[in-house]
Formats: structure tokens, C-alpha cells, sequence
């Protein structure tokens, strides 16, 4: 089994490397990375159902819980991502007089 801490280091890690390489990205590419991103959002919570449909079949509730809060966040992920991404999009289209 792996150690917690390994565990945290490497979302630490996953995180500040994160943000490095969005921090170098030019605004004009935002949107169509966004747009990527939300896709493989859609991907996590796929994950996030099929472990939490396996939590129940067994008997651990703590799985069940956190498995729960696991679909939650996820679909709060997908929903916020294409919010933001028609907010972003509404930005470049042009006015109607």
C-alpha cells in the first residue's frame, strides 16, 4: 500500500506544475483549452460513478460517503467548466445593433 504522504507529494507536485504550465498559456488559447478540459472533466465523472457504483455493492460506508462527494465535485467540475467556457465564448461575439 502507498504511503499518504507519497500520495499528497504527488498532488503537490501535480498541482504546482499545474499551474506553471497554464500560467505560460496565452489568453487567446484559454477557450479551446477549457473546452478540452471539460471533456476530460466529463471523464472523471464517469470514474467517480463506476467507484462509487462498486462502493455500494460492498458494504463500506466511508466508501460510499466519499464516493458520493466524489460525484458531486465532479459534476460541480463539468457544469462550472462549460459555464465559464459560454462566458468566455459570449466575449467574442460581436454586439447586435
Amino acid at each position: 500500500m502507498i504511503h499518504p504522504l507519497i500520495l499528497v507529494g504527488i498532488f503537490v507536485v501535480c498541482t504546482m506544475a499545474g499551474y506553471f504550465i497554464i500560467r505560460t498559456v496565452p489568453s487567446l488559447l484559454h477557450t479551446p483549452l477549457m473546452s478540452g478540459m471539460n471533456a476530460l472533466s466529463g471523464v472523471t465523472l464517469v470514474g467517480a460513478l463506476a467507484s462509487t457504483g462498486l462502493a455500494f455493492a460492498s458494504d463500506g460506508i466511508w466508501a460510499q460517503v466519499f464516493g458520493m462527494i466524489a460525484i458531486i465535485l465532479a459534476t460541480v467540475n463539468v457544469f462550472g467548466g462549460f459555464g465559464i467556457t459560454h462566458r468566455m465564448l459570449r466575449m467574442f461575439n460581436k454586439k447586435k445593433k
